[in-house]
């Protein structure tokens, strides 16, 4: 029996001396403790040793796949027929059972058995040194995991998370460059500063032109100027109201025009390379949001696998982060969007429908993001169905706003089908309209009167006849008690007109006597029928309500208003008995 062992430095054939320690496996370990009492139990056969490192990770990667390479099957062609073979993989073991006919076996002895030929594997191989089979190990599991990812130099990131820095930094300063030569220039042509908006061909138009003197000379079509441009450029030269510079002063003008152009044709380069770096690392993601926004994401994130770590959500605010967390601090509204809003998605979407579509198209390019770190295409298959799906989402909203506000006809109404039955009078409806039934109507009977409205009514009733004597007895003595001061200022003025001396107090109290007395009989027999009425109407007042009380209050308020006048005369009376 042999045994098949696979090391980093080749393949290793050994015989297997004792066979019946396969069926004691725990007997194994003993035996395998010492480099001899390992050679007492296997010994080496045949070696294939490697030739360089591809071949070692050809031959590993179809091991680990359980598939039978090239060099194998030479191998045990030459060195294990007509022997039965032990194998670590019961797949491989088929495999070389059905393409060599060599009968293999697989069990838990044969893996004890491995496991002691590895631990002694130095011994048992007398040419193979542990010096040397440590960095081979290593050299080929770090080839083999390159492989296993499928490890790419034109998938490397980094060189796009470089480029998109050195890009926007190349903008920073291409603007702060050429507004300086705006500055500068300006004193000398001030208007050409409104005529030519484009940078670019503001450096280089000062570049080909140099003073404004020589502005009707040139030719300013290589630039490119467009014609309106360049005639109203001609025309403001000859009548500028600018300062004139001197021929140093504009060297250095034109130097600096230079280091503009120079830097806005390296930003093109740049560009371009980033532009091809994207469409081979992140071909989906760049169908998504574009080439500037994809490597803006890959360099907020730190690389792509980290990218591809991300969910949907945090892919949608990434950018925006201290937005966020002021919001969460604050307790406000999060932000809907972050770098991806510079995506052309976005920006064809109405405005209340931005948040919608931008978090569509943060879950789509995390598929992408995905599909590019970790997939073995190549193609941008996903990104283009991921975009149309957006993009019929972002109809979709539209439409919606287009049903519910502008979808309405306009201008005339089109004319409609001809239709017997919604002819005649009854054009709208189906059905002819059916002819008035009187008999149908139904008559409403007057509605019962409330028992306790009755009630109500009733006792109103008697208190307004109960209030009418009432008021007649008030009036009749307001007017006697009118009548009495009448009489008495007329007994005053006639004593008054007298022309009798008055000598004492006496004989005046003695004349007015008769007239008091008079007063105070009728005065008690006002207070006598006052005191009858009061006990006569005492039970009457028990039973009524307070709204009953209220309106018979009002009711005397309103027929005692003569009372006060007669009673003004009444205090002047009492003035005069003291």
């Amino acid at each position: 029996m042999l045994l098949l062992f696979e090391t980093a430095a080749g393949y290793a054939l050994f015989k297997v001396l004792k066979e019946g320690k396969l069926q004691e496996a725990e007997d194994l370990s003993a035996d395998f403790s010492t480099p001899e009492g390992a050679r007492k139990v296997v010994k080496l056969k045949a070696f294939s040793k490697f030739d360089n490192t591809t071949e070692a990770l050809a031959a590993a990667a179809a091991l680990v796949d359980s598939k039978l390479s090239k060099g194998l099957k030479k191998f045990l062609k030459k060195n294990a027929e007509g022997d039965t073979l032990a194998v670590l993989d019961s797949k491989l073991g088929n495999n070389i059972k059905e393409k060599l006919n060599i009968p293999c076996i697989f069990s838990n002895g044969v893996m004890e058995l491995t496991r002691g030929v590895r631990s002694q594997l130095q011994g048992l191989i007398s040419g193979l040194a542990g010096q040397d089979l440590t960095p081979m190990s290593l050299g080929l599991s770090h080839s083999l995991s390159r492989y296993k990812l499928k490890f790419s130099p034109d998938k490397v990131d980094t060189m796009i998370v470089q480029a998109i820095g050195l890009l926007d930094d190349l903008d920073k300063e291409l603007n702060t460059y050429a507004m300086r030569v705006r500055e500068w220039y300006g004193w000398h042509f001030p208007e050409m500063t409104k005529i030519v908006a484009d940078n670019i061909k503001y450096a280089k138009a000062i570049k080909l032109m140099g003073t404004r003197e020589n502005a009707a000379e040139r030719d300013f079509s290589g630039i490119p100027l467009e014609e309106e441009e360049e005639s109203h450029l001609k025309d403001a030269a000859v009548i500028s109201m600018g300062t004139e510079i001197s021929a140093e002063d504009m060297m250095n003008i034109e130097a600096l025009c230079d280091q503009v152009i120079a830097l806005a044709e390296y930003r093109g380069q740049l560009f371009d390379y980033l532009k091809s770096r994207m469409q081979a690392i992140a071909p989906n993601l760049t169908v998504l949001v574009g080439e500037l926004v994809g490597a803006r994401l890959i360099a907020h994130a730190g690389s792509l696998i980290n990218l591809a770590k991300h969910p949907a959500s945090t892919v949608q605010i990434l950018g925006a982060e201290k937005a966020l967390f002021r919001a969460l601090k604050t307790k406000h509204e999060t932000p809907k969007y972050g770098l991806i809003y510079h995506a052309s998605l976005i920006g064809q979407a109405a405005p209340k429908f931005k948040g919608k579509i931008s978090r569509v198209l943060a879950a789509k390019c995390s598929l992408s993001i995905r599909v590019d770190a970790l997939g073995e295409s190549a193609d941008a298959t996903i990104g283009l169905d991921s975009r149309s799906k957006v993009e019929s989402r972002l109809r979709q909203l539209e439409g919606k706003l287009l049903g519910s506000e502008s979808a309405q006809p306009r201008g005339k109404a089109e004319p409609q089908k001809y239709d017997a039955a919604r002819q005649g009078a009854s054009g709208a409806l189906l059905t002819a309209p059916q002819a008035y039934n009187a008999d149908a109507d139904v008559v409403m009977e007057p509605a019962k009167p409330d028992k306790k409205k009755k009630k109500r009514a009733a006792e109103t009733e008697a208190n307004g006849t109960a209030e009418q004597p009432e008021q007649k007895k008030k009036k009749k003595k307001a007017a006697a008690a009118a009548d009495t001061v009448a009489e008495t200022a007329d007994t005053l003025a006639a004593l008054a007109a007298s022309d009798l001396p008055v000598q004492e107090e006496e004989d005046g109290a003695q004349a007015v006597e008769p007239a008091e007395r008079k007063k105070k009989k009728k005065k008690k027999q006002a207070e006598d029928s006052e005191a009858a009425d009061a006990a006569e109407a005492a039970p009457e007042k028990k039973k009524k309500k307070k709204s009953e009380r209220y309106f018979e209050g009002a009711a005397a308020a309103a027929g005692s208003d003569d009372a006060p006048a007669a009673d003004k005369p009444k205090k002047k009376k009492k003035k005069t008995k003291e």
